[in-house]
């Protein structure tokens, strides 16, 4: 469906990325991934869920069916397009403003179950490129705290529920072992962070090495002050301040 949409592309308009990846195309995917999942007795993870209409179908299948949206698609909409183009664009697409409202009641209905940072980190020189030869990504992880504890002191969500959807629930979702709590036996996985800081997300504060980021000018309230890995301080203030440790991850399944 897609290559026969190809002609809807406008050259050097991204704004015409989601009338090509149209609602109908994601709907279509979604209800085919759900109808195999069904057949076959299976459960499904559906990542990147964009559109009003698949959380109204996906709201019915919650029985096999676990959803993941981003904060790129919680926080943007279609009107980000004029104003910074083809940082802009992604796959699925940024779409109207209706849609991001939908994922917003999908979260707090619990349609959706995780929160994933969907991190692209394309060059600028490659965005750069005229529409649609420019690729589709914007860089995520970083940015992912801070946007979603501004919408926490938006009243968009509850920090419980922040927790739970980037900690506690990904962690129940795919049985990993000693993630996702505060307890005795868990591994000390902590974020500290700041409820009443305002800061402004700038592109020189980016740590990857693409050194942009859709948000850039962007004032937030609430902000990650440090980070500890399995009880080791390793971010503090915006410093990494201990070398990595990477330690494989366990699954409960598997011990």
């Amino acid at each position: 469906r897609l290559n026969l949409r190809k002609s809807m592309r406008i050259a050097g308009d991204p704004s015409s990325h989601p009338v090509w990846r149209d609602v109908e195309t994601a709907v279509r995917s979604t209800r085919r991934l759900l109808n195999i999942a069904r057949e076959k007795g299976a459960l499904v993870h559906v990542l990147h869920v964009t559109t009003e209409e698949e959380i109204a179908l996906l709201a019915e299948h919650k029985d096999i069916a676990s959803v993941e949206v981003t904060p790129h698609h919680l926080t943007m909409d279609a009107s980000d397009y004029a104003r910074i183009g083809t940082l802009a664009q992604m796959n699925p697409p940024v779409r109207e403003a209706r849609h991001r409202e939908a994922l917003w009641r999908g979260v707090a209905q619990g349609v959706v179950d995780v929160l994933g940072s969907d991190h692209a980190p394309h060059t600028l020189e490659e965005k750069a490129k005229p529409y649609p030869n420019s690729p589709s990504g914007m860089t995520g992880v970083q940015t992912l705290v801070p946007l979603l504890l501004d919408h926490v002191n938006a009243g968009r969500l509850t920090l419980q529920r922040f927790v739970d959807l980037t900690s506690a629930g990904p962690a129940r979702l795919f049985g990993i072992a000693g993630k996702g709590r505060v307890a005795v036996g868990y591994d000390a996985d902590l974020t500290i962070v700041d409820m009443k800081r305002r800061e402004t997300i700038r592109n020189s504060w980016i740590a990857s090495r693409v050194g942009w980021t859709p948000y850039d000018g962007k004032e937030v309230v609430g902000w990650p002050v440090g980070t500890f890995v399995r009880g080791a301080k390793v971010m503090w203030e915006g410093e990494l301040v201990t070398p990595s440790s990477g330690a494989p991850m366990r699954f409960w399944a598997a011990l």
